[in-house]
């Protein structure tokens, strides 16, 4: 029997269960080798585009990659890992004292190869071809999601005997399956760099396909390990990637835009566009810019039926800015997506972002087989079958290996960070199309990541869409060029002063602007007034009611909203039934129920009794991601492109005088003209740097560029208000553009340079954590020391200092989540609170309250890592479900 049968690869976690305790190293080896057979099979797109951009055959791939994959946990050789498990069978190398496990298996299996094995088996891989094999042995050694480090010393690891059995292991494995090498001389190092980060993620998932221990059963008994590999892992690894539900779908040859929404009778113009826009066999860029209610979604989703059906993709990816939008068009694409796809097939369409588990309306559609969990090597060192458990409860990691995928644009912008298994995402985007909405909102450091991005997804052959209200100039140069770079094109010139709405396409044979029509529903003029103090504001609320119309305010501050909140309960003309306050801090229970009332009081369905004297108190929750349609709007002065969005929700549908919806488009909207009430300042008394603090402080705080609100004012003020679309470009490159800094009144440039300079920061913030991709996969492709961690660590965007904190309640002197004894119930008593008031309210809470709630947190591993706040009849600073978390000194 050869020495590697004496090492195990799997270890049982529950000695008591039934079966086999362990798996011999060398079959799990083989098992996640048989996965990535499969995966790279030569006949599909993935291989065949992996193969071309390396101008290697893609049978020649295929086998040499798997061939690498038998060698990906060479690392368990050592001594230092087996002592981890001690004593699980006479048959196994013997526990050694003085071996102790504090790097990771893959640093070491790499590390293996690099100090001994390079040297002792030159007659398998030959000096010349050194080097080059390390770059592969890299890659799948950083099967756990990160590339290996560089170990300078290992013998404290490794006993002598172990060093023998991996070289023997190699040899016999290198004797069956080693193919010819010299198709490794002839790839452009390059190359080879750009795709490696896919060949990582085909790693990660053969391991994770591959520690299914349902299907790959441990296996204790020794065989030649080729009648192992045709007898066991080749037949297996079939069931493990049918169960995976990965496989590819026949796509729907494109008709016509009804075959996703049969209720579309009249196409957009478009939409019309969308469906007879020429293009080549290339990855696409289109980047849509209409307004709001034109159609943009469903005209994105006929070209990406489009570029399916057209070779170009095969699944989606919609990245969206905020949860909320993400649950809204998530419902959306649950009604449509499946007439991209031919017949009964099943694709997978998931949610994926944070609380996804939370959605009503989310069923997971990638379904595997529980799994029995193997033995965790350490803490921070999950084996692939309890992390793929990890990753099946959780949406986020798995979505991108969907079909369709629809989430926050956070979970692909972790593609090019540094976070653990970001190799798996760009994998998982691979032959898909990125749908990006609402690219407006995004700040300038998730817009540095969108680049990068951008120009990564273009690299691998992929197409990306683009939808926005309106973009700026400089920003739709960024985008435009960032996606040329990764096509390896020409930057394009671009049109400075393009009209809107506006298209762009880019692909290797054109590139193309070019205005086009709305919908002529949408056109109409929205007046602007401004109101000078909060007073005015209150009297136009009370005008509003008596009227009985339905009223929102939209403030830039949570504190802001609850103080008008506060002073309106206190007037007696207002029926607290028919007050409402929206903002972020709340539980996500609360939030949920309250969204819910929203929609039904001001959504698109909603009746004249539903809508009267209704009042709407919010922030920006209620910007982008609700459908939701108010009589008379107020908002707080805010950048332009946020106001259009806010104006968005004025009088958004059809209705008669009393506010009854009416479904005939062709008829006009029998309300008033709308107007737009603005809560700003003069922008003709300008005497200091506090015009804008002494009205709204707060917002100077969340918007501190006060140059570009001073521009704002005056461009909505300058003609009474605007029209849509044909006004939309020039109140953005108004504030926006390269001429717009210099109309800036001195007494607000100091403010406004401060925070020209605060954006360019964070922007370099995000460039300096991206991952250079052009290194390849490998340590050295992180910025700094800190890459590489945990997801968490490595920001996706800048939100501030905030704290996730979950409330309990005592019950029965237990305590208790907020939400009730509810699924998710932990999950849904969180909310986020800015961290200064974290820590003012925590000092509160006694030494004894505080050793209670460590106790429940050992009781509760969902609350290992959060802050928990104790509601107690003497709390001072309470939460209530109507006014939501307000701290007040």
């Amino acid at each position: 029997m050869e020495s590697y049968f004496q090492y195990w690869g799997k270890a049982k976690k529950d000695s008591q269960a039934s079966g086999p305790d362990y798996h011999l190293l060398p079959y799990h080896c083989l098992d996640v080798a048989a996965v990535g057979y499969l995966l790279l099979d030569p006949k599909k797109p993935l291989c065949q585009q992996l193969a071309g951009r390396l101008k290697v055959d893609s049978s020649w791939l295929r086998d040499w990659f798997c061939f690498c994959l038998m060698l990906h946990d060479i690392g368990k050789f050592f001594r230092a890992f087996q002592n981890l498990a001690p004593n699980l069978s006479p048959l196994l190398v013997s526990f050694e004292i003085g071996c102790i496990y504090n790097t990771r298996h893959d640093t070491l299996g790499f590390a293996l190869w690099a100090h001994c094995l390079r040297k002792k088996l030159v007659q398998i891989i030959p000096s010349e071809y050194a080097s080059i094999f390390e770059g592969w042995l890299e890659i799948v050694c950083g099967h756990h999601g990160k590339p290996p480090e560089n170990l300078r010393v290992i013998k404290p690891y490794l006993m002598e005997s172990d060093e023998l059995a991996a070289e023997q292991y190699v040899v016999d494995v290198a004797e069956e399956w080693l193919p010819d090498l010299a198709p490794l001389k002839a790839m452009d190092k390059k190359n080879f760099n750009r795709i490696s980060w896919q060949l990582a993620g085909i790693a990660v998932l053969s391991d994770w396909l591959g520690s299914n221990q349902k299907i790959f059963q441990y296996c204790v008994e020794p065989m030649p390990l080729k009648d192992y590999w045709v007898n066991v892992a080749l037949l297996k690894a079939v069931d493990a990637i049918q169960l995976a539900n990965i496989a590819e779908r026949a796509v729907n040859p494109f008709r016509s835009i009804s075959q996703q929404f049969n209720f579309i009778k009249n196409p957009t113009p478009l939409q019309l566009y969308a469906q007879t826009v020429e293009f080549d066999q290339s990855p696409q860029l289109f980047i849509l810019e209409d307004v709001t209610g034109a159609g943009k979604t469903e005209a994105a989703m006929v070209l990406v039926h489009r570029l399916m059906a057209a070779g170009l993709a095969n699944g989606l990816y919609v990245g969206l800015p905020t949860m909320a939008t993400a649950n809204a068009m998530y419902k959306r694409m649950a009604e449509s997506y499946r007439g991209l796809y031919v017949g009964q097939q099943l694709p997978s369409l998931v949610l994926a972002h944070g609380a996804s588990q939370l959605s009503q309306s989310f069923s997971d559609s990638v379904v595997l087989s529980k799994q029995l969990d193997d033995k965790n090597y350490e803490p921070n060192e999950l084996s692939a079958s309890a992390y793929c458990n990890y990753w099946l409860a959780d949406s986020r990691k798995k979505a991108l290996l969907a079909d369709v995928g629809v989430g926050t644009i956070d979970q692909a912008l972790l593609g090019v960070l540094p976070a653990r298994h970001q190799s798996l995402r760009l994998l998982g985007l691979t032959n898909k199309v990125l749908l990006v909405d609402e690219v407006h909102a995004f700040d300038p450091y998730m817009r540095s990541l969108l680049a990068a991005l951008l120009q990564a997804h273009a690299a691998q052959g992929g197409s990306v869409i683009l939808l926005s209200a309106t973009l700026p100039y400089s920003f739709r140069c960024e985008l435009s060029n960032a996606f040329a770079r990764g096509c390896a094109l020409p930057a394009p010139t671009l049109h400075e002063t393009a009209k809107y709405p506006w298209v762009t396409q880019l692909n290797a044979e054109n590139f193309l602007e070019a205005p086009i029509a709305t919908r002529k529903s949408v056109e109409r003029r929205v007046v602007v007034q401004r109101l000078g103090n909060e007073t005015e504001a209150f009297s136009l609320i009370k005008q509003t009611v008596e009227q009985g119309q339905c009223v929102c305010w939209i403030r830039n501050t949570v504190n802001d909203a609850r103080n008008a909140y506060q002073q309106l309960q206190n007037q007696i003309w207002v029926d607290s039934e028919n007050l409402t306050l929206f903002h972020s801090r709340y539980t996500m229970i609360d939030r949920q129920s309250l969204e819910a009332d929203v929609l039904q009081r001001f959504g698109k369905t909603s009746q004249s009794a539903e809508r009267t004297g209704q009042i709407l108190i919010a922030t920006q929750v209620v910007e982008q991601s609700l459908d939701l349609d108010f009589d008379v709007m107020i908002s707080d002065l805010a950048p332009v492109d946020l106001l259009i969005q806010r104006a968005g929700r004025l009088q958004r549908h059809i209705r008669t005088a009393k506010g009854e919806p009416l479904v005939d488009e062709d008829v006009k909207d029998q309300r008033d003209l709308p107007c737009f009430w603005l809560l700003a300042p003069d922008p003709a008394q300008v005497i200091d740097g506090q015009w804008l603090r002494e009205l709204l402080p707060g917002t100077q705080a969340v918007y501190p560029n006060v140059g570009q609100l001073w521009l704002t004012v005056k461009a909505l003020l300058k003609n009474n208000g605007f029209g849509m679309p044909q006004d939309a470009r020039d109140l953005i490159e108004g504030v926006y553009g390269k001429t717009a800094q210099s109309q800036i009144p001195s007494a607000l440039e100091a403010a406004s340079n401060d925070a020209l300079a605060k954006q360019r920061a964070e922007s370099g913030m995000g460039s300096f954590n991206l991952l250079k991709l052009e290194k390849g996969y490998t340590q050295n492709s992180a910025s700094h020391n800190g890459g590489w961690s945990e997801e968490v660590n490595i920001p996706t965007r800048l939100s501030g200092d905030t704290v996730t904190c979950v409330l309990v309640r005592q019950l029965d002197g237990e305590w208790v989540a907020y939400a009730g004894n509810v699924p998710h119930r932990w999950a849904l008593s969180q909310l986020s609170l800015p961290k200064k008031e974290w820590e003012q309210v925590s000092r509160l809470i006694s030494k004894d309250l505080q050793k209670s709630l460590e106790q429940l947190k050992l009781r509760e591993p969902a609350l290992r890592w959060l802050e928990l706040m104790p509601l107690t009849g003497n709390t001072i600073y309470p939460y209530d479900s109507k006014g939501g978390w307000f701290f007040e000194k």
